[in-house]
């Protein structure tokens, strides 16, 4: 059983506020980025069209299948663009994980991490729960992760309320990097590529 967690909150630049928790010795961000613009206050395009999204070379975020009702239940999808840029998607003094720190965390959570990341909630029409039956939750480590699905390079989107993804700033490729995932229907982490995801922040200290 993992110790009892410090919880606090950060606002980033658009004013939303965010849930945070420490885990280990490290302050994660336990809520999907809703930002719309970079730190700098830049806005970030909002981009709904599919081949416009599948041809893209700059950063670019939508909604889960283009539904603003989405952004409060999941958060918003950044594609790598985004997440790579200079101008920087995280609260002052907050950066992307990257993938080692991923690893160092699945890592502290030991057995079952998936489970211990994963929100114990399930589906209803108006919250960010997962679909039945959320295997292994327990969400010991107070992260709260929610099934926002992905967007993939294409611009079609999938797997919401079954799976949650979260980019990491290791870059793999010119348009990719590893990425961690979360499934309904166990209590893995799993490790890939990809294009369209959630962000967590984590803390610079």
């Amino acid at each position: 059983m993992l110790q009892s967690q410090e919880t606090g909150t950060i606002t980033d630049i658009d004013g939303n506020q965010y849930k945070t928790v420490k885990i280990g010795d490290r302050w994660w961000m336990a809520e999907n980025l809703r930002v719309s613009k970079y730190l700098n206050g830049d806005d970030i395009p909002n981009v709904t069209d599919d081949v416009e999204w599948s041809k893209l070379s700059t950063g670019a975020w939508a909604y889960y299948e283009n539904d603003s009702s989405n952004n409060d239940r999941y958060g918003k999808l950044y594609n790598w663009f985004a997440v790579n840029d200079s101008r920087g998607l995280c609260p002052t003094g907050w950066h992307m994980p990257d993938d080692d720190e991923w690893t160092m965390l699945t890592e502290y959570l030991g057995d079952n991490a998936g489970g211990k990341m994963k929100s114990t909630r399930t589906d209803t029409e108006t919250h960010p729960r997962w679909e039945f039956p959320n295997l292994k939750a327990t969400n010991e480590s107070g992260l709260s992760g929610t099934p926002g699905g992905y967007r993939h390079f294409s611009g079609g989107f999938g797997l919401i309320g079954d799976s949650g993804f979260w980019w990491s700033f290791t870059e793999d490729e010119t348009t990719r990097a590893w990425y961690r995932y979360l499934y309904a229907y166990n209590g893995d982490v799993g490790r890939d590529k990809g294009t369209g995801f959630s962000v967590y922040c984590i803390s610079n200290e």
